[in-house]
């Protein structure tokens, strides 16, 4: 499937689509519709349970989008959160420099600064896209988008480039407030703001994104892992050693590869959410280790986490694995003169920090990209079930009003634990079609059999599994358990 594919089914079932579309919409800035509002929903709330049931001393908390230039002069965002920004001299347009390099099929270092990349444009003699005039000289452009505060809008504030930094403000008050043990974490999933200078690809580059992450701050000398089967589950991996993508257990990439034990058996936990949870093809996935410039600075590991999609060309990151060590709340201890250090084992230390990162928005795509497939003239969107938006359809199989009533009466019940959508218009086949392409996994159809049986002391339906066509009569009771049963994320935790 192509982008604008993808967007045109998006737009038109209701997942998303540009916001202010009607002004003709704006770049890099989306509205999520009915289907997108709750497929988005499920994904986060299946993202929460799974990672924050990990650890009891794990919490959910919530930030302002809004904060004083304070913290981001700390944090460093203020001098380094920068994309290399060229223009054209003849028609003033302007883009990212390492993707008009990149276009042309030329690596480039994301550590690359302007006067690299500006050697690159020029040697290459890459001109702009729209005129082919001359490119000017390329130059540090902050990504940050800054308001005025106040009725006289004098003083600085930004909206925050990422959720992490809430995490690690708020990071002194959460540990007091709680239980004060190590290790501790603090989960967040919200927007983030980034003044993209050329945002591209749909959902994957954009001005306002959501996140989903985990910040876990640790003694990175006293931090026993769960005993869990996970050391060996085998990974695919593209190591910054090796660059090639082979096949590696979490223990050999700990015996190996140098990867703290700690680090590996995060990468077997985010593994089995994306290959068990959310149901992509282990083919589909994998980690990509960042080194050298290609590295953040403060990070001593850093994996990308990379799905193949087609839509965007192949293998593009969603997520990351960053091991941060004490950066983050050092530079806060220093930049607010509050001493964030804790006790631990009769001395104080400042906590490390273990970032677990995801794009909702990537990741939302990357789900569509990965599950709508096409089988002759019947299009369905094969999502794993606990990420379908509709739960389920009840059906009436004619216009009729005992099967209207009955039918009525069975969403209402099956509302009260799960999302229902019903639907009388057109053939029985016809709707089965339009839940197919949505993504609903069961069609529940009331028949003349199930009035009928009713006198009985028994309603029995008609359920159809959306992957298969299968269809089975079943009781209402029995409805009720095989939707709950179907709903229920499983995962085997020893492997």
């Amino acid at each position: 499937m192509k982008i604008e594919e993808l967007l045109s089914y998006a737009k038109s079932k209701g997942f998303f689509w540009p916001s202010a579309e009607i002004y003709g919409g704006a770049s890099g800035l989306f509205d999520y519709g009915h289907l997108g509002a709750l497929m988005k929903r499920r994904f986060e709330n299946l993202w929460l349970s799974y990672f924050l049931d990990q650890n009891e001393n794990y919490h959910l908390i919530d930030g302002s989008t809004l904060l004083p230039e304070k913290p981001l002069v700390a944090s460093g965002h203020a001098s380094r959160f920068n994309d290399v920004l060229v223009g054209c001299t003849k028609c003033h347009s302007y883009y990212r420099a390492d993707v008009l390099i990149s276009e042309k099929g030329i690596s480039v270092s994301e550590g690359a600064g302007a006067s690299e990349m500006g050697k690159i444009l020029k040697d290459n003699k890459i001109k702009c896209q729209k005129c082919g005039g001359e490119l000017g000289e390329p130059k540090a452009f902050n990504m940050m988008i800054e308001v005025g505060l106040g009725p006289e809008k004098l003083d600085k504030g930004y909206l925050r480039p990422e959720t992490a930094q809430s995490t690690y403000l708020n990071f002194f008050q959460e540990y007091n407030a709680l239980r004060k043990t190590l290790p501790f974490g603090l989960a967040i999933i919200g927007r983030a703001y980034r003044n993209e200078i050329s945002p591209r690809q749909g959902l994957y580059r954009m001005r306002e994104l959501i996140q989903a992450e985990l910040q876990i701050f640790f003694d990175p000398n006293g931090w026993k892992l769960p005993q869990e089967g996970l050391s060996g589950r085998v990974l695919n991996v593209v190591t910054y050693k090796d660059k090639k993508e082979q096949k590696i257990s979490a223990k050999e990439l700990s015996a190996s590869y140098g990867i703290p034990d700690f680090y590996a058996y995060h990468m077997a936990l985010i593994d089995r959410f994306y290959i068990d949870v959310l149901g992509v093809p282990r083919e589909r996935f994998r980690f990509f280790e960042k080194g050298g410039e290609e590295k953040a600075f403060y990070n001593k590991v850093h994996m990308d986490l990379e799905v193949k999609v087609e839509s965007w060309g192949g293998f593009k990151e969603v997520g990351g694995l960053h091991y941060r060590g004490d950066y983050d709340l050092t530079s806060h201890s220093k930049g607010s003169g509050k001493d964030l250090s804790v006790p631990q084992d009769g001395s104080r230390i400042t906590p490390n920090v273990l970032e677990l990162s995801f794009g909702v928005d990537r990741n939302i795509w990357m789900l569509l990209d990965v599950f709508y497939t096409n089988e002759g003239e019947r299009t369905i969107l094969k999502i794993p079930k606990p990420l379908a938006p509709y739960h389920a359809a009840v059906f009436p199989l004619q216009k009729d009003e005992k099967l209207q009533a009955m039918s009525e009466s069975i969403r209402k019940e099956l509302a009260k634990n799960f999302k229902i959508v019903s639907d009388s218009a057109g053939s029985i086949g016809r709707r089965y079609a339009r839940m197919d392409d949505i993504g609903t996994p069961y069609c529940v159809t009331i028949d003349f059999d199930s009035v009928e049986n009713s006198s009985e002391g028994y309603n029995t339906v008609t359920i159809r599994d959306r992957d298969d066509k299968s269809q089975k009569r079943v009781t209402i009771s029995e409805l009720q358990n095989i939707l709950m049963k179907a709903f229920t994320p499983k995962y085997d935790s020893t492997e």
